[in-house]
């Protein structure tokens, strides 16, 4: 049923839906997330092989030539999941053990969105100095690094840092990740609406990790700087702004934004950023009414409005819509049009490994947002769907060979695949995870979740 067909009370419900069952379901399950074996155990004997004394001869080759382990182990295919818990979701710094479900439901999406071996890696440790040493010590286990969760501006740090250190990709998805999908609906909702990207006018809320990551990947992508607006909690960014020059040696990535974003040198809050642009992203404080209708409602004609704080959007949908919004996105899979990065990094991390890429670029962040954006137009583009739904498993698929062609185009890849062979071992693998998990289901070994009392 589309939202606008919902009341207020219908909808308000449905919002709260998943808030009510996930404390039942995460303690029946004890945690979403374990490791599983891929090798064939036809008898005790086995153990011999794979364990000692068989396991000392790949041991020996290895040692002789490094490069080895990607073909005798795992490694190929692992991904640590790194958070020290200081911005988890809309919730900040809820420190490492609050944080650990959302680092297994990552590893969840990565496996079977992905077929991605992920592991959650929970630190205990603000300091941004000893979670690149702890990253840098384990990463002889993991073919990639996916940061999260990390406050700024030490994310940028940490970041640059191991990306210049390791010889593995290392992104952090709360800004590169989520700029490809935001980037990918922007596309979509411009074909829509008949705009150019390269003319709108575009407010951007909020000027952490997400929205900085978001601006480079669109300045790439041929947006003007000079027609974004960016806010941050103490107004608009520009050139006169005397506290981000002061502070520019602590955080240089705002500083460099408010000397090439708004052209115009507009001033003021959040609703004066907001007046007279084309699209609003916002990445800010979790809602709902940290935007308001009457903000909404001074856009520009047609306009697009991705509200992606989670969990709860800057403003509730069908607000944004009765404000006049022709087009509405946010972070929440219940709602239409999930501008999440949850459709991005399983393929793009899959295309990755694939060719064994030594970083992943924002050139091929890019080509995976054209691939979720070419995979939706395919499917009819509607104001209602400008994103492919998660469920859509080719689309993780065709980022994966993107992002696998771009890499080598560019030349950090070691290993070369034409784009047919890309497809196949991402369909192999992404179609097994899911298939794996249902037949679990199937046998009774993951068992339906239970039912909550009061939630239908």
């Amino acid at each position: 049923m589309a939202e606008e067909k919902l009341s207020v009370d219908e909808l308000l419900k449905k919002a709260e839906k998943p808030k009510k069952l996930a404390p039942k379901w995460h303690e029946f399950y004890r945690g979403k997330f374990e490791g599983s074996l891929k090798c064939a155990v036809t008898s005790f004997d086995d153990f011999g092989i794979w364990y000692t004394p068989g396991v000392a001869e790949p041991c020996r080759l290895i040692q002789k030539d490094p490069s080895l382990v990607y073909k005798y182990t795992n490694k190929w295919n692992n991904v640590a999941v790194v958070s020290d818990g200081t911005r988890v979701l809309g919730l900040g710094d809820i420190g490492p053990e609050a944080g650990l479900p959302v680092m297994e439901g990552k590893a969840l999406l990565f496996k079977y969105l992905g077929g991605v071996s992920a592991f959650p890696i929970t630190l205990a440790t603000k300091d941004p100095d000893k979670i690149i040493e702890t990253v840098k010590i384990i990463a002889p286990a993991f073919g990639g690094i996916n940061l999260e969760d990390i406050a700024k501006p030490k994310c940028f740090y940490i970041l640059e840092r191991l990306r210049k250190e390791l010889d593995i990709p290392v992104w952090h998805d709360d800004q590169q990740g989520t700029a490809s999908v935001e980037l990918a609906g922007i596309i979509n909702a411009l074909k829509v609406v008949g705009k150019d990207l390269e003319k709108v006018t575009f407010s951007i809320i909020g000027v952490g990790a997400a929205n900085v990551a978001l601006t480079r990947v669109m300045f790439t992508a041929g947006v003007n700087p000079e027609k974004v607006i960016m806010v941050d909690r103490k107004g608009i960014l520009h050139k006169g702004r005397e506290d981000l020059e002061a502070d520019k040696d602590n955080n240089p990535y705002k500083w460099d934004l408010a000397c090439k974003t708004n052209g115009e040198g507009r001033k003021g809050e959040m609703k004066e950023a907001i007046r007279d642009t084309d699209v609003m992203v916002s990445a800010s404080s979790s809602g709902p009414g940290v935007i308001k209708k009457e903000w909404i409602a001074r856009m520009n004609k047609d306009a697009i409005v991705f509200a992606v704080a989670n969990p709860v959007p800057e403003i509730w949908p069908w607000e944004a819509k009765e404000a006049g919004a022709r087009i509405v996105g946010t972070g929440r899979s219940d709602f239409e049009n999930q501008i999440n990065n949850s459709l991005g990094f399983p393929g793009i991390f899959r295309g990755t490994l694939d060719v064994n890429a030594k970083t992943i670029t924002d050139e091929m962040a890019i080509a995976a947002s054209y691939a979720i954006a070419e995979t939706a137009e395919k499917k009819g583009l509607r104001e209602d769907y400008v994103v492919p739904t998660m469920d859509e498993w080719e689309v993780f698929i065709n980022e994966a060979v993107a992002v696998g062609m771009k890499a080598m185009e560019q030349g950090i890849a070691r290993i070369e695949r034409t784009e047919e062979e890309l497809r196949e071992i991402a369909s192999t693998l992404i179609g097994g995870a899911r298939k794996q998990t249902q037949i679990l289901m199937d046998a009774g070994w993951i068992k339906p979740p239970p039912k909550v009392e009061g939630v239908d």
